[in-house]
């Protein structure tokens, strides 16, 4: 008899906990492969097509085109080939589409028959999805090509099978988990895999399930007022907090509730960089932008105080120093300001970062940025000039310690070599996590930065 497998809407990466159905990719009846996208979702991070980890025949979906679903919930289900079945035609075998199918087309069968799950000639091929959270690291039974069978009004499906499930070996023997960060989650928390029953499709355990218990292990905490719903006066609009904006708010909330941030700041005569970009674009090559120099003298000053390159622990109540300066920057786009993130920016030259920084604001607005692109962030840098603003007290990005923010860079009377003169001058705030550094720190930070603006020659000595 075929199996008919659940597949649950996957963890999609790092706080994302809901995604929106934008569009299915397969109908019930419909037979998929291994690792086959079947739902575009948009989460508030990205747009995102969801692969599957079975192969079969679609006999299920949960949710229409504009649902949101919170990670954990049931997206579709397949029906899987089982090993050995007989060609007996469907009168033997057949699986009717469960009531949830309701609607979505025909009630089509599956030919349990020509499900068979074994390949003949012993090839295996690996999945290769990569969703935080599900996922298949072992081989699986190499697919023959799928062929309807229309005389029969069922669905042939030829040698599909489930993917294999990575284990963890205990000493009391396997544990049904495949994601690293799985595993690593439940390491450095200390918690036996072993006592854990996962939520996740023939028991695999997910992220969910860990973080789950993580909290049950955990001394309670003083529960936070349930929030209290506020009288609206005839003729307002209600906007739901939901997708992006709703990730925007609870990072945010997250930040001012947790973090302890203080803002400094520091007008500066920008005139020479302005000039020394200026000669830069003259000589050809990559247009080099401001925001990649003002990129290349964040890094060169994190190198100078590593503090503000840092994250806070505070379950073992550690400062952790980042190796390496992966680069967030604000990007407002249609659907709301996104933070792409440029990896090992500290690696990168002027050149680089420009392209680099031109190659992801194209993606986000056009809203195929990846999870990857928008998380691992160790240090924002700001810009809110573009809006026409001098200055603001920027919000720090949970987890990083700090942000750099950038005003417009504009005409203003300024004393140049003891006179009065015009000059091109930028205010820069700098908000920082009080936990890693005092003011003296942030200070020298935002003062180095400062004195690069005005003086460009000063990174000469960092290159």
């Amino acid at each position: 008899m075929p199996k008919v497998l659940e597949f649950k809407l996957p963890d999609l990466g790092e706080g994302l906990t809901e995604a929106e159905i934008v569009r299915w990719l397969v109908e019930v009846g419909d037979v998929v492969a291994v690792d086959q996208p079947v739902v575009e979702v948009e989460t508030a991070k990205a747009m995102v097509e969801v692969p599957c980890p079975y192969g079969g025949v679609v006999t299920a979906r949960f949710g229409e085109e504009g649902t949101e679903l919170p990670v954990g919930s049931p997206l579709l289900t397949v029906a899987v080939g089982s090993a050995g079945a007989s060609d007996s035609g469907p009168a033997s075998g057949s699986v009717p589409v469960p009531a949830a199918a309701a609607g979505s087309g025909s009630a089509p069968v599956v030919d349990a028959a020509a499900a068979a799950g074994s390949s003949a000639s012993g090839e295996a091929e690996s999945s290769g999805n990569v969703l935080v959270g599900y996922g298949t690291g072992a081989a699986v039974a190499r697919r023959r090509r799928i062929r309807p069978d229309a005389a029969r009004g069922a669905v042939a499906v030829a040698e599909v099978a489930a993917p294999a499930v990575a284990e963890v070996v205990g000493h009391d023997g396997p544990v049904p988990v495949i994601s690293p960060l799985v595993r690593r989650l439940a390491r450095e928390n200390s918690l036996d895999l072993r006592a854990l029953k996962g939520s996740g499709p023939d028991g695999l355990i997910l992220r969910a399930d860990v973080e789950g218990a993580i909290r049950g292990a955990r001394a309670p905490e003083r529960a936070a007022p349930a929030p209290v719903a506020v009288a609206s006066p005839a003729g307002a609009e209600r906007v739901p907090l939901r997708g992006m904006r709703g990730a925007v708010a609870d990072k945010l909330s997250r930040s001012r509730s947790e973090i302890p941030d203080a803002t400094c700041w520091v007008d500066a005569d920008a005139t020479e960089l302005m000039a020394a970009r200026a000669a830069m674009n003259q000589a050809g090559g990559t247009p080099v932008s401001v925001l990649a120099l003002l990129a290349r003298i964040c890094t060169a000053a994190l190198a100078r105080f590593p503090e503000l390159n840092s994250t806070v622990d505070m379950a073992s109540r550690e400062i952790v120093r980042l190796p390496g300066v992966h680069l967030g920057f604000a990007a407002q786009t249609e659907r709301g300001l996104m933070v792409p993130v440029v990896k090992d920016a500290h690696a990168r030259n002027v050149d680089d970062l420009s392209a680099e920084f031109a190659r992801l604001t194209e993606a986000a607005r056009k809203g195929v940025l990846t999870p990857a692109e928008l998380t691992g962030g160790t240090f924002t840098l700001n810009n809110y000039g573009v809006f026409g603003v001098d200055g603001s007290t920027p919000i720090i990005n949970h987890p990083e310690a700090a942000m750099l923010g950038v005003g417009r860079i504009v005409p203003k009377p300024w004393v140049h070599d003891g006179e009065l003169a015009v000059r091109k001058v930028v205010q820069l705030s700098l908000t920082f996590d009080h936990r890693v550094c005092d003011g003296g720190t942030a200070g020298g930070f935002l003062r180095y930065v400062a004195d690069c603006v005005e003086h460009p020659a000063l990174l000469l000595r960092t290159l």
